[in-house]
């Protein structure tokens, strides 16, 4: 792989990075600071997110691109999550279908910026970047093995 390719690389890593430790110190400022209690699906999303903080910012000291495909497994997951959380507090069908979801109730909104800004909204946007960059690393490491 050039060096042209091997820092766009590394900055796709650093900037999946930056973005799991943006969304992991976001929600505990939302419940440690704010002091909302997360419900069950936040807790799960969080158990999808805070792990990527470690392994990609190994990644970014090791130059490891190949955690990609494991950030990229950890972000589809836990954005299913999020669509599914997301679509709990905002459409219809979804809230009167909605199971017990603990002591916290999932369809509840601590924010609403703009109408459509939640929780799960933010970390959904987290995933599917972290996906988006995850995809490209793993496309550039795939061009640099066939050179």
């Amino acid at each position: 792989m050039d060096n042209n390719k091997a820092k766009t690389t590394e900055n796709a890593l650093i900037g999946a990075w930056g973005i799991s430790l943006i969304a992991t110190l976001g929600s505990l400022y939302f419940s440690e600071i704010l002091k909302f209690i997360p419900c069950d699906l936040c807790w799960f999303q969080r158990i999808f997110m805070y792990p990527q903080v470690i392994l990609l910012g190994l990644a970014v000291i090791r130059k490891e691109y190949g955690i990609a495909r494991y950030s990229l497994a950890l972000s589809v997951i836990g954005g299913s999550i999020s669509l599914y959380h997301y679509l709990l507090q905002k459409v219809p069908f979804f809230q009167s279908h909605a199971m017990f979801c603990g002591r916290i109730p999932c369809t509840g909104q601590y924010i609403n910026w703009l109408g459509f800004i939640t929780i799960p909204f933010l970390a959904l946007v987290a995933f599917f970047l972290i996906s988006v960059l995850s995809i490209f690393i793993i496309r550039k490491e795939k061009e640099g093995k066939q050179i």
